[in-house]
C-alpha cells in the first residue's frame, strides 16, 4: 500500500452524492448550528478571564484579530467544502490533496481538538449548573463536582450532561436540530439582555483609560486563548453530506455565523470591560459577575441560564462532527466497517456516536480543564493550517474544476492565513525560555503513536496480500 495515496476527486464526490446519511439541513439550519457550535465557553467565560490577565479593555482587539484570521480560514474552507461537499470535512479534503497518511494524521488531530474541547464545555457546563444549584441551596460535594485534578474526585454533572446530549444525537438529526434551536435562541437572547442592561453603565473614560495595559504582547496572547471561542465553525463541514443544497448551504452557514460571533463577541468584550475594571473580571462567570456587581441579580441568573444552554449546543455540535468524520474515516477503510453501520429507524451513524460520547464523559469527569484546553486550541490551529494549505494546492492541481464559491486573492490571503495560524501554534506550543510545553508534549508522542499503529495496519494488509 502507498503511503500517500490519494483519494481521487471524482470518487469522493460519488461518495458524497450516494451516501446514507439523510439530507434534511438548510443554509438556515446551518446558520443556527453554527451559532450552537461557536458560542459557548468563549464568550460566557474567556472574555473576563483574556480581559483581566491579558489584554484588558484591549479584548475587543484580541477578538478582532482572532475573529479575522477564523473569517480568512473561513473564505478557504468554504471554497473547498463547496467543492468537496463530504462528511470527512479537513481529513477528506487531506486525502484527496496530499495522501492517506497525511489524512490519518489529520483524522487523528480532529480527535484532539474535537473530544478536549468537547471536556472542557462539559467543565464548563458543570461549573454554570453548580452555580445556578448553589443559588438556589443545594450544593454538589465537591468530591462528585470536581475532578481529580482539580480537587475532587469525579466531575459527575460533565459527563452527565455529555451523555445526555449524545443520547439527543443518537436519535436523529431532526431532533437535536429542534434541541439546538431552541437553545441557540435562549442563550443569543440573554446575550442581547446583558447589553440592554449593561448599556446604561458604559463609562470608557473610567474604565477604559489604561485600554492595552499588558502591551500589545499581551492582546496577541489574548488572541491565542479567544481562538477557542470561534473553532465550531469548522464542524459545519461536516454537515456537507446531510445538507438540501450543500453548494449554497455551506457558504452561508459558515461565514454567516462567524460573521455573526466575532460581531457579537466584540460588543460583549467591549460592554464587559466598560462597566467595570478589567481587573475584576477574573472569574468562571464574568458576565453573570457584573451583573450582579450593578444589582440586576435576575438578569445574572438569566445569563447563567443562557450559558448553560450556550455550552450545551457546543457539546452537542462537537459529539456531532466527530461522529460524522470517522463515520467517513471507516467508510475509507481505515477503521472497522462497523463504525459505518447507520440505524436503520433514526438515520444516525449511531455506533460512532456512542463510542465518541463515552470518551469524552470519562475525560470530562476525569482530567484537567487548562491541559485539554490548550491541546484543543493547537489541535485546531494545525487543522485550519491543513484546510487552508489544501485550498491553496486544489486550486492549483484542479483549476478547472467548477467551484461555487471561490475565495477571493486566495493565494494572499491564503499564505497570510498560514503565518498567522503558525505565530498562534508557536506561542500555544513553546515557553518562553524555548522549551515544549506539555501540550505539545502530549501532541508530539500522540502523533507518534498515530504513525505506528498506521504503520502496523500497511504491514498486517501486505502481508494479508502476500499471503
Amino acid at each position: 500500500m502507498d503511503f500517500f495515496k490519494r483519494k481521487s476527486f471524482e470518487s469522493v464526490k460519488n461518495e458524497s452524492n450516494t451516501s446514507q446519511l439523510q439530507k434534511t439541513l438548510s443554509g438556515f439550519d446551518l446558520v443556527l448550528l453554527g451559532l450552537g457550535a461557536i458560542i459557548g465557553t468563549g464568550v460566557f467565560t474567556l472574555t473576563g478571564l483574556v480581559a483581566a490577565q491579558y489584554s484588558g479593555p484591549a479584548v475587543i482587539v484580541s477578538y478582532f484579530i482572532a475573529g479575522v484570521i477564523c473569517i480568512f480560514v473561513a473564505l478557504a474552507y468554504t471554497e473547498i467544502a463547496t467543492t468537496l461537499p463530504a462528511s470527512g470535512s479537513v481529513y477528506t479534503y487531506s486525502y484527496v490533496v496530499f495522501g492517506e497518511v497525511i489524512a490519518w494524521l489529520v483524522g487523528c488531530t480532529v480527535i484532539i481538538e474535537l473530544c478536549c474541547a468537547c471536556s472542557v464545555v462539559a467543565g464548563g457546563w458543570s461549573a454554570y449548573f453548580q452555580g445556578v444549584l448553589s443559588s438556589a441551596g443545594y450544593n454538589i460535594p465537591e468530591a462528585w463536582g470536581k475532578s481529580f485534578f482539580d480537587g475532587g474526585i469525579i466531575n459527575v454533572p460533565a459527563s452527565g450532561i455529555v451523555i445526555a446530549v449524545g443520547s439527543m444525537l443518537y436519535f436523529g438529526t431532526k431532533d437535536s436540530k429542534k434541541l439546538n434551536t431552541i437553545l441557540v435562541f435562549v442563550k443569543v437572547a440573554v446575550l442581547f439582555l446583558f447589553m440592554i442592561l449593561t448599556c446604561p453603565s458604559f463609562d470608557a473614560t473610567t474604565n477604559w483609560v489604561d485600554f492595552m495595559p499588558y502591551g500589545f504582547d499581551g492582546v496577541l496572547f489574548g488572541t491565542t486563548v479567544l481562538f477557542f471561542s470561534f473553532k465550531g465553525f469548522a464542524i459545519l463541514a461536516t454537515t456537507a453530506e446531510e445538507c438540501k443544497n450543500p453548494k449554497k448551504d455551506l457558504v452561508v452557514g459558515i461565514l454567516g455565523s462567524l460573521t455573526l460571533c466575532t460581531v457579537l463577541y466584540m460588543i460583549i468584550g467591549a460592554l464587559l470591560t466598560g462597566v467595570v475594571s478589567y481587573k475584576i473580571l477574573n472569574n468562571a462567570q464574568p458576565l453573570a459577575y457584573v451583573l450582579q456587581v450593578h444589582g440586576y441579580n435576575i438578569g445574572s441568573a438569566l445569563v447563567a441560564t443562557g450559558g448553560i444552554a450556550g455550552m450545551t449546543t457546543v457539546i452537542m455540535m462537537n459529539i456531532y462532527g466527530l461522529s460524522r468524520i470517522f463515520y467517513v474515516v471507516a467508510r475509507d477503510g481505515l477503521l472497522p466497517k462497523h463504525m459505518i453501520k447507520i440505524h436503520q429507524k433514526y438515520g444516525t451513524p449511531y455506533i460512532t456516536i456512542a463510542m465518541f460520547t463515552i470518551i469524552i464523559a470519562i475525560m470530562a469527569a476525569f482530567l484537567p480543564y487548562f491541559v485539554l484546553a490548550k491541546l484543543a486550541s493547537m489541535a485546531a490551529l494545525i487543522d485550519y493550517s491543513v484546510a487552508v494549505l489544501a485550498a491553496i494546492f486544489l486550486r492549483v492541481y484542479l483549476p478547472n474544476v467548477k467551484r461555487s464559491f471561490k475565495c477571493p486573492i486566495l493565494f494572499v490571503i491564503g499564505p497570510i492565513t498560514l503565518v498567522a495560524l503558525l505565530i498562534l501554534l508557536f506561542r500555544e506550543v513553546i515557553d518562553k525560555d524555548g522549551s515544549l510545553l506539555l501540550n505539545g508534549r502530549i501532541m508530539v508522542w500522540w502523533f507518534l503513536s498515530m504513525i505506528i499503529l498506521y504503520s502496523s495496519r500497511v504491514l498486517r494488509q501486505r502481508a494479508d496480500k502476500t499471503l
